[in-house]
């Protein structure tokens, strides 16, 4: 198969200053995202999508590609990723044909393992799927999640659930934040992730680690460490 990796890096990261490539478990963060990439086997071309030339210079030194740079429009606060994503694959299929698909691996995904981007491409290769990305169980049951109340209180967002037992509960899943293996026309024509038409990869809890804050940063960078420990 002919497969794209689109790894988007915008320079203006504002909660933790230059995060795509800040030094995380002694490299920078985005060079896990490329190198895991590379490693797979599963792509054609492995490039960064960024504004920002030292980023892109990074990237470049840790083994992917930065064929442009990335359109102001597209470097906003308020740019999707999957506009993000699109951008890249039309300029990468107008200039080296058509790819078969096309995965989003995020900059800041130091967890990703290259089993799971086998997983995400065999389940959108052998299926009617237009993305098939990282997923994993929330860790309490949402179905028992309450708001507080605007007078006074708390309310439950499904006051019906109050006895159902737990094991009763529907399974709910919510996104990793890692890779989304997508078809190149899901991509061109603006499909949503959360729709029946995706397939997710489940992955575990523990491998799930939101990076938004130095707090998060912090904890991830003690759960990396001491799984490369035990790996090692």
């Amino acid at each position: 198969m002919k497969n794209l990796c689109v790894i988007p890096a915008r320079g203006g990261s504002k909660r933790i200053p230059r995060k795509n490539i800040r030094l995380f478990a002694g490299k920078p963060m985005i060079a896990h995202s490329i190198v895991a990439a590379r490693a797979s086997g599963l792509f054609t071309d492995v490039i960064v999508s960024t504004d920002d030339q030292e980023i892109a210079a990074i990237a470049r030194a840790h083994g992917a590609e930065t064929p442009f740079m990335r359109p102001a429009e597209l470097s906003n606060d308020h740019a999707g990723t999957i506009e993000v994503i699109a951008h890249a694959t039309r300029w990468m299929q107008e200039r080296h044909g058509a790819y078969d698909a096309v995965c989003c691996i995020y900059a800041t995904a130091p967890f990703v393992h290259i089993s799971d981007l086998r997983r995400g491409c065999e389940a959108l290769a052998s299926g009617p799927w237009a993305y098939a990305f990282t997923a994993t169980e929330f860790a309490a049951p949402i179905f028992r999640s309450f708001q507080p109340h605007p007078e006074g209180g708390v309310e439950m967002f499904f006051p019906d659930k109050f006895t159902a037992r737990s094991q009763d509960l529907p399974k709910a899943l919510h996104d990793a934040g890692q890779f989304y293996w997508g078809r190149p026309d899901a991509w061109l024509e603006g499909k949503r992730f959360f729709e029946r038409h995706s397939h997710p990869v489940i992955i575990p809890r523990w491998r799930v680690q939101d990076i938004d804050n130095l707090d998060d940063w912090t904890r991830a960078e003690l759960m990396f460490d001491s799984v490369s420990r035990q790996v090692a």
